[in-house]
């Protein structure tokens, strides 16, 4: 960080995709150590974790905020390294706040309407920003761990769903004891935060033991052309205002091991604001890429001042 008198300065620009907030960090943040951006996030997480916090918490923040922190990029052909982080931690991969990332590049005038790689920790992605502003991006490929999972959620019952791999990892299940609708959000958290500590209870995790942090919700849409509508409870006790960009890739990829969506079909998922994202499956060398498809909106840029005798320097976080 930056002086300024007795504050620290670190320089942003806030959009949102679909509905849900991206802050990306430009300037003022030391840069991390590392090779790779795995390395770099590590480095992050051991000695910049008050950063984090501070950037994303309240009082200069909220929950929903997903964090991202540009660092030079780690692979030949990259426009720029990226770390996403949020109010509890980091995140492998983030598929709206890519596209929060891309149009930020563009205001800030380093990139125009083209194709762009980005290094992110869990592999490099590729963008494609349109004349019109609309932004696709092609995901990490996306799998299913295990499908056909059944779980009894203490309060809610049985319940079945797929563990499956979009960026970051998902408990995707379809639901209709609840509505999802926005009158119903405190419901739904209330949902998919006992199925999430169900599945840690019962020890059920993605590959390697990491943990699956996602909970997918899915019911029927509510507008014509969109095939369903989810509800997505974030690490922490976030959920996803847009459709979700890994959620979306993860539940692409549950579809076609049922057989249910081939490769190149559209999908469209839609949010419980009733954003949409539109997404299909490309192949490539046996695995299967998502390319998800939405629109990000600059909403303000400028800085963040931290006083070191602020007691809420850091940050503060409740629930």
């Amino acid at each position: 960080m930056t002086e300024r008198g007795r504050s620290t300065r670190v320089e942003i620009v806030d959009s949102h995709t679909e509905g849900e907030p991206t802050r990306v960090v430009t300037g003022g943040w030391p840069g991390p150590k590392g090779r790779t951006m795995a390395e770099r996030r590590d480095d992050m997480r051991a000695r910049m974790d008050d950063l984090r916090k501070g950037v994303v918490l309240e009082p200069r923040g909220h929950d929903a905020i997903v964090g991202a922190l540009l660092t030079p990029p780690v692979e030949p052909d990259s426009t720029a390294g990226v770390v996403f982080f949020n109010d509890v931690g980091y995140l492998g991969m983030c598929g709206h706040g890519t596209i929060g990332v891309v149009r930020t590049l563009q205001h800030l005038g380093r990139i125009g309407p083209g194709e762009i790689r980005l290094d992110t920790p869990v592999g490099t992605v590729s963008a494609r920003l349109d004349p019109d502003g609309a932004v696709t991006i092609a995901n990490v490929p996306a799998y299913v761990e295990a499908a056909d999972v059944e779980i009894h959620v203490p309060g809610v019952g049985q319940v079945r769903g797929d563990v499956a791999w979009g960026g970051n990892w998902f408990f995707l299940t379809d639901y209709d004891a609840v509505p999802l609708v926005p009158s119903r959000i405190h419901d739904l958290l209330a949902v998919t935060a006992k199925i999430r500590d169900t599945l840690r209870t019962r020890h059920i995790t993605g590959r390697g033991g990491a943990e699956v942090d996602h909970v997918e919700l899915f019911g029927p849409p509510t507008a014509p052309g969109v095939d369903s509508r989810n509800f997505v409870l974030c690490p922490g006790a976030a959920y996803d205002r847009s459709p979700c960009g890994t959620g979306t890739s993860a539940k692409l990829a549950v579809l076609h091991a049922r057989g249910q969506l081939a490769v190149g079909q559209r999908w469209v998922q839609e949010s419980i604001t009733g954003s949409t994202f539109t997404a299909w499956l490309d192949e490539r060398g046996g695995a299967l890429v998502p390319h998800v498809r939405g629109r990000a909106y600059v909403t303000g840029e400028g800085a963040l001042l931290f006083d070191p005798a602020d007691p809420f320097r850091s940050g503060w976080r409740g629930g």
